[in-house]
């Protein structure tokens, strides 16, 4: 499988395009801003994005998804937990200085459990509420990936001091969602660099699970 992360916008947010070498199919995980980056990415691949996922509703990850689901037509795939922030733009761009974008809308309601499938591969939904109650995570078996968003990091874990944040949430959802896959499963947080379960499961500071 194609598998790009592009830090994009002033947060450096991790958006991941994975695509099939077969299909050509895509999907764009957290395509925050640089639409010009990501679209250059697919079009070196000769990918055609069939899915837009957003981990969780924060500006940095959502910002510029309507404007990659204006011009590919694929659907966006958000929990409807977030919702609440996503009509909300304009404060958070406030908060960062940055033009407001537009709102993507939600077009498939990612549910725990759910399956969205790219060729042979399936990414598993995960509700892992806490940095927002509309978290969620991406689980890929035939990969041993995992795409966190802002709910773990190496060594540290997401903020919850902002609107909807939740810290006993948090450590409940990495525990019971994240912490039984593989201890070789990579992480690939939505900021900063990846890691695996097996090592936050040993030096996390936060998680208190040794």
């Amino acid at each position: 499988m194609i598998h790009e992360i592009l830090p994009v916008g002033p947060l450096q947010c991790n958006c991941s395009i994975f695509g099939d070498e077969t299909t050509r199919e895509a999907i764009v995980v957290d395509p925050g801003d640089d639409l010009s980056d990501i679209r250059s990415i697919l079009e070196r691949h000769g990918l055609r994005v069939t899915a837009i996922i957003i981990t969780h509703a924060h500006i940095d990850h959502i910002g510029g998804a309507e404007k990659l689901k204006a011009s590919t037509g694929a659907p966006v795939y958000m929990n409807e937990n977030d919702r609440f922030l996503s009509t909300n733009l304009a404060m958070q761009a406030a908060w960062l200085h940055v033009p407001t974008p537009q709102d993507p809308g939600i077009d498939v309601n990612a549910h725990d459990g759910d399956v969205i499938s790219l060729a042979k591969a399936s990414f598993h939904v995960l509700h892992t509420p806490g940095h927002t109650p509309g978290s969620i995570s991406l689980w890929i078996p035939t990969e041993k990936k995992l795409v966190a968003g802002d709910t773990l990091f190496r060594d540290s874990i997401g903020r919850t001091d902002l609107p909807g944040g939740n810290s006993r949430q948090i450590l409940e959802s990495i525990a019971s969602q994240l912490m039984g896959l593989p201890d070789e499963t990579k992480v690939l947080a939505g900021h900063g660099p990846a890691t695996t379960i097996g090592a936050e499961r040993i030096t996390n500071p936060f998680l208190n699970l040794r």
